[in-house]
Formats: structure tokens, C-alpha cells, sequence
């Protein structure tokens, strides 16, 4: 493992601290670390004439980064504010950069809701695949992944990290191990996915395939056994989106994380739907998505159709009589 290299400017003791903290919170804090070490190397170099971090030095080290896109600028500029209110509690007087002066946000990218009709077409399409040298169960590997991200809403990451041993047959769950915000959860399985899952597993023991539990459960034969890369999975789900004419509004191809907001969306249609209570079973999706609170999982809920009509008609059924149209004197006012 590469040693992390010190810091060395004036502000190292409260870098390290801030880091320290962030750690023990259970955060990774890998890209903000290279952006304080920046910072740091900024600040320490005698050229700048910048002992400490101020409203000119702030700007002086911005322009060091403007090669790069807005976006991440922006991005690194609210790691230096994020770590100067931290320092603002020991230090009232300290720096603080205005948040307003920083570039503004990219515009949302709106997800793509795949419907039930969109997921079939791909399965199909997937059992259509040919046998590539490196993966030669390629239309079955690809067949179970667009079922596990249709059916458990999983980050991509958390997919292609699976072993056969996350998976319990017995119990028919999947473990999801260590993800974001070092959080580990089980995913209770619908009985058709693990019937699938069954399914695949045995045609990989027919052909005497690797079955050890550290065996990844996205495989391919690359290197004697390993999982599919993002971009390997992206290629091939290419291939699948342009054969079924899968394209967003803006003319774009989805997204492999829109099958996570595709997920939770069909969670609430179906709650709609069946008369449950959505904001009580709102913490169970939180939880099964594997976010820290309802907060995050709001991200995700696209209030779309026929969301929109379902929502507003559980509206009327509880509140009509509450609401009293104006009269005919009071419309012409």
C-alpha cells in the first residue's frame, strides 16, 4: 500500500485533524485527501508567499486548477469550504470561502425509469449475445445482471463485487459487503431471482467453472476468473440498449445507475398500487438501497407518471372533502 506523504504547510496539524475525524466518521475521504494535499503543497511552497490560507492565496490556488472542468473545480472548492468551517470552530477568525462565488452546478442529468416492458426486451435480447473469449457464459452472465439491477436496485460497484459466497441459497439473500460508507447490508431476494441465480450457478458447476466462495458472481475468464469491469458491463448493456431502441428523452442511452432509480420508483408504484403506506415503508427502501437516511433515498423517487397520478389520487381519496372549490361570485373577483 502507497504511504501517505505528510503535510507540511503551516495548516498541517488541522489537515491532519479534519482527516482524522473523517476517518473515524467512516469515511474513505480518498479524492477530498488529494485535494487538501494540494492545498497543502500550495500553501508550503515559499514562491507563493502564502503562509496561510486567505481570500487571495484561496484564489491564487483556484487558478492553478482552472485547466479543469467546472464541475470538478467546483467540487474541490467545497472540500477547502468544507474544511475551513471545521477550522472556523477552533479558529473564529479564520478564512471561509463564499460558497456563491464558486462556478455553479452542472444541471441534473434526469434519470431514465426502465418499465417493466424495457427489462424484458433486454433480458431477451441478452440471451441473443454470442460467447466472447474472455467471458464464454456472456449471455447468461450479462441475463443476471440486468435481473439483479432490475429487481435489487444495487450500485454498480456493489455488483460486480459479489461472490458466489454472498449469496445464500438457503436463505435467498445476497450480502452486500463493505459499500458506501463502509455499510454492509443483507438483500432478501424475490423467489424468481433466486431461482435465476440457482439457475446460473449450476450451469457454472456443469461446466466445472470456479466455485469458491471468493469466485466472483459477475464473471469472466480473464486472468484464470475475475469480475467484469464497469466499462466491460457498460459495452455490453450498450450493445442491449441500442438493439431495443432503449433511449432517454434527450435522445441519450441510459444509464447502468438509472436501474437504481428505475428500482425505487417501482418500489412506490407498487405501494400505491396495493393501498400501503408509503411513508412508513419509505425506511425499508432506505435500508435496502443501503443509504444512511430517508434523505438520500428522496434522490431517487422521480415523481413521474404514472407516479404522479397515483400520489394525487391518494391525495383526493383523504383530503377531497377538505377542499372547497371557490363559488362562482368568488371566480370573478
Amino acid at each position: 500500500m502507497k504511504r501517505e506523504p505528510p503535510f507540511s504547510s503551516s495548516l498541517a496539524l488541522v489537515f491532519h485533524r479534519y482527516l482524522e475525524l473523517k476517518r473515524a466518521l467512516g469515511c474513505t475521504f480518498s479524492v477530498e485527501r488529494r485535494v487538501l494535499h494540494s492545498l497543502d503543497r500550495f500553501l508550503a511552497d515559499p514562491s507563493n508567499n502564502s503562509s496561510d490560507l486567505t481570500s487571495r492565496t484561496f484564489q491564487q490556488w483556484c487558478r492553478t486548477h482552472e485547466t479543469v472542468a467546472s464541475g470538478e473545480r467546483r467540487t474541490r472548492m467545497r472540500t477547502i469550504y468544507n474544511f475551513c468551517l471545521y477550522r472556523r470552530r477552533t479558529e473564529p477568525d479564520c478564512f471561509v470561502p463564499n460558497p456563491l462565488l464558486f462556478p455553479l452546478p452542472h444541471q441534473r442529468l434526469r434519470p431514465y425509469i426502465f418499465s417493466e416492458s424495457d427489462v424484458a426486451r433486454l433480458l431477451a435480447a441478452s440471451s441473443r449475445l454470442l460467447p466472447a473469449p474472455s467471458s464464454p457464459l456472456r449471455a447468461e452472465v450479462i441475463h443476471l445482471v440486468i435481473a439483479l439491477l432490475h429487481t435489487t436496485g444495487m450500485r454498480c460497484g456493489e455488483l460486480l463485487r459479489l461472490t458466489a459466497g454472498d449469496y445464500d441459497a438457503k436463505e435467498g439473500t445476497l450480502l452486500v459487503r463493505d459499500s458506501k460508507f463502509h455499510k454492509s447490508r443483507v438483500l432478501p431476494l424475490h423467489h424468481d431471482m433466486v431461482n435465476e441465480i440457482d439457475r446460473h450457478l449450476q450451469l457454472r458447476r456443469k461446466l466445472h467453472l470456479s466455485m469458491s466462495p471468493e469466485t466472483p458472481l459477475i464473471w469472466n475468464s480473464r486472468g484464470g476468473g475475475r469480475h467484469y469491469t464497469p466499462t466491460g458491463l457498460q459495452g455490453n448493456l450498450k450493445i442491449l440498449l441500442n438493439q431495443c431502441n432503449i433511449r432517454t428523452a434527450q435522445g441519450r442511452l441510459p444509464r447502468i445507475h438509472d436501474f437504481r432509480h428505475g428500482f425505487a420508483v417501482n418500489a412506490l408504484l407498487r405501494w400505491y398500487r396495493t393501498g400501503s403506506d408509503v411513508g412508513a415503508r419509505l425506511p425499508f427502501l432506505a435500508t435496502y438501497l443501503g443509504h444512511v437516511s430517508i434523505a438520500s433515498t428522496y434522490y431517487y423517487l422521480q415523481f413521474i407518471e404514472p407516479l404522479r397520478t397515483l400520489a394525487s389520487k391518494r391525495f383526493a381519496d383523504h383530503y377531497e372533502k377538505l377542499v372547497t372549490p371557490p363559488s362562482s361570485k368568488e371566480g370573478r373577483r
